[in-house]
C-alpha cells in the first residue's frame, strides 16, 4: 500500500480533500487517460463522485461536506485499484456517459468513447438529408451506446443491437431496461448480418479495428477492455472489410452507413486505393470516421 493511504484515511474528510488527493495519486503515478477523462483531476472527480452516489458536476459548494469513514474507505481501495492495476474508472464505477445519457458498462464491453457521438447529436446531418429512419441498427454495439444515444435523435425509430458477444449483449440488455427501451429495441446475437433481416435506414458501426501492432502497443488500461472488442487482424480491418462487403444487402433504397475504424483509416484507404472514402471532420476531436450510401456501396464494394 502506498505510504499516503493510511495518512489519507486519518487526514482526508471533505469531498474536495479526496478529489485534490485522488488527483495527486493520479498524477504521481503516471495512469493513462483515455476512458472519459483527459486528465487527472477530471478522473478524480468522477471517481469521487460516483463513489458518493452524486454527479460529477457537483456544485462546488458541496465540496467542503464531510463524508464519513466507509465511504472514505471505498474511495480509497478505488483510488489503490486505478492506480495499482490500471482499472479504467468507469469500469470501477460501473458507469460511463455517452451523448449525454448514462450507461452501465464492465469489463464485457469497451467504454464509449466513440466520435460517433457529435454526428448522432447532429442527426447524421447531412446525410440523412433530413429523413426519419424506421429501423436503425447498431453493428458490433457492445454496450449498446450508440444505439440507444441514436434514439434521442431518431425516438420514433426501430433499433436493432447486434453483437457476436453474448457478454456484451447481456450489458446491452441492462441499458435497454434501463433505458426503459423494450419497446423499440431488440438485442440480437449475431456475427454480423448472418441473424438479422435486411431493411435498416441507418447502420451505425463501431467494430473492432485496432491492428496487431497497436494492439501490443496500448496502455495497460486497455488490457481490461476485452479483446475481441479491440482487435481485428494484422491491419485492424478484418472485421471492416465484411461490413463493407455486405452492408449494402441490409439498407434500404436511400439508406446510409456510418463506420468508425480510427487510426486504421490508413490502411483502409490502401486496401481499397479506387475508392473515393468520404471522412467526417469533428469538432470535438476524433477521426477515422467513413459514410457511405446504399449507392455507393453497390457501386464500389
Amino acid at each position: 500500500m502506498t505510504a499516503y493511504y493510511p495518512q489519507a484515511l486519518q487526514q482526508l474528510h471533505t469531498i474536495q480533500d479526496w478529489i485534490r488527493f485522488a488527483a495527486s495519486e493520479f498524477e504521481r503515478n503516471g495512469i493513462y487517460y483515455g476512458h472519459g477523462t483527459d486528465n487527472p483531476w477530471d478522473e478524480a472527480v468522477l471517481l469521487v463522485t460516483a463513489s458518493l452516489s452524486l454527479p460529477s458536476n457537483l456544485n462546488p459548494q458541496y465540496g467542503s461536506c464531510q463524508i464519513i469513514d466507509d465511504e472514505k474507505n471505498l474511495i480509497l481501495e478505488r483510488i489503490k485499484r486505478r492506480v495499482e492495476e490500471r482499472i479504467p474508472v468507469a469500469y470501477l464505477i460501473n458507469q460511463a456517459w455517452f451523448c449525454g445519457l448514462p450507461f452501465y458498462v464492465d469489463e464485457r464491453v469497451l467504454v464509449p468513447r466513440s466520435p460517433l457521438a457529435e454526428i448522432i447529436n447532429n442527426r447524421v446531418s447531412p446525410f440523412m438529408d433530413g429523413k426519419e429512419p424506421g429501423r436503425i441498427l447498431d453493428l458490433c454495439c457492445g454496450s449498446g451506446c450508440i444505439g440507444i444515444a441514436s434514439l434521442q435523435a431518431f425516438p420514433d425509430a426501430q433499433l436493432d443491437l447486434a453483437d457476436l458477444s453474448r457478454d456484451a449483449l447481456d450489458v446491452a440488455e441492462i441499458n435497454i431496461d434501463s433505458h426503459n427501451l423494450w419497446h423499440q429495441v431488440a438485442a440480437i446475437e449475431s456475427n454480423l448480418f448472418e441473424s438479422l433481416s435486411p431493411g435498416y435506414d441507418l447502420i451505425l458501426s463501431n467494430p473492432p479495428y485496432v491492428d496487431a501492432e497497436d494492439l501490443a502497443d496500448m496502455p495497460a488500461e486497455y488490457h481490461h477492455e476485452p479483446e475481441m472488442g479491440l482487435g481485428s487482424g494484422n491491419d485492424g480491418l478484418d472485421i471492416t472489410r465484411q461490413i463493407l462487403a455486405n452492408a449494402a444487402n441490409y439498407l434500404n433504397p436511400e439508406g446510409v452507413l456510418v463506420v468508425e475504424v480510427g487510426n486504421s483509416w490508413i490502411h483502409l484507404e490502401a486496401a481499397y486505393p479506387a475508392v473515393p472514402f468520404t471522412w467526417l471532420e469533428f469538432e470535438n476531436g476524433g477521426d477515422g470516421v467513413f459514410v457511405f450510401t446504399k449507392e455507393q456501396l453497390e457501386q464500389y464494394f
